[in-house]
């Protein structure tokens, strides 16, 4: 190739570089005028900020409260079991689980115990996550140190009491029911089950056929 030709080929990349710098310059750089709004409407939205006020109704609010007697597809909570962990009484929790438990409900509780409940209970629940550590650090003397999930006192507690502590909270643990939806809950409680058999199990617990494998 003629080198003539390959100095043109330089030159022509580097003026298409141009266009290309000046557009990134210009969408970075502070303007005094407004953009060009292609679609005006999407941009220039009319709509009433929550908790103001909206003469359209006839209470004069913007926020609409949802209509008396009805409740949103699959929020029925008729599975008193299911949804609250309890049997009868707000204070009787099941004893078993009100659903089925499978190795993927089991894995998502794995999941879902690491991003919720490991930061401060540890990823073996025996309450020195990295969040209790750090306070241990900062002795402030105002923390109070998370429960180990796999003592005897908690294992032997219902797993309705599971689900309702992550559900609502318990002493100085804030409730996990806005983030966590149910099924979900149940999932963790699994997993926790899982943390406390492998706690407390014995050789006599592990299959005869998977013994060898262990030793």
């Amino acid at each position: 190739m003629p080198r003539w030709i390959l100095y043109l080929l330089l030159v022509v990349t580097a003026l298409t570089l141009i266009p290309i710098g000046l557009i990134y310059r210009s969408s970075r750089s502070a303007k005094d005028r407004p953009r060009v709004q292609v679609v005006y409407d999407m941009d220039q939205q009319s709509y009433y900020k929550p908790q103001s006020e909206n003469p359209f109704f006839a209470d004069g609010q913007s926020m609409r409260q949802h209509p008396a007697g009805t409740v949103a597809r699959g929020r029925l909570q008729g599975d008193e079991a299911f949804w609250h962990g309890t049997a009868g009484a707000d204070t009787v929790f099941v004893e078993a689980f009100p659903l089925e438990l499978t190795r993927e409900l089991v894995l998502r509780g794995r999941d879902r115990y690491a991003i919720h409940c490991a930061p401060c209970h540890g990823p073996a629940g025996n309450g020195d996550g990295l969040v209790h550590r750090r306070a241990q650090a900062l002795a402030e003397g105002t923390w109070t140190p998370p429960t180990d999930l796999t003592t005897a006192a908690i294992a032997e507690r219902p797993v309705g009491h599971v689900y309702n502590t992550i559900a609502n909270g318990i002493r100085s643990m804030p409730a996990y029911g806005p983030q966590i939806e149910p099924l979900d809950r149940w999932a963790i409680a699994a997993w926790v089950r899982v943390l406390q058999t492998a706690r407390n199990a014995t050789i006599d617990d592990v299959p005869a056929d998977v013994r060898a494998t262990l030793e």
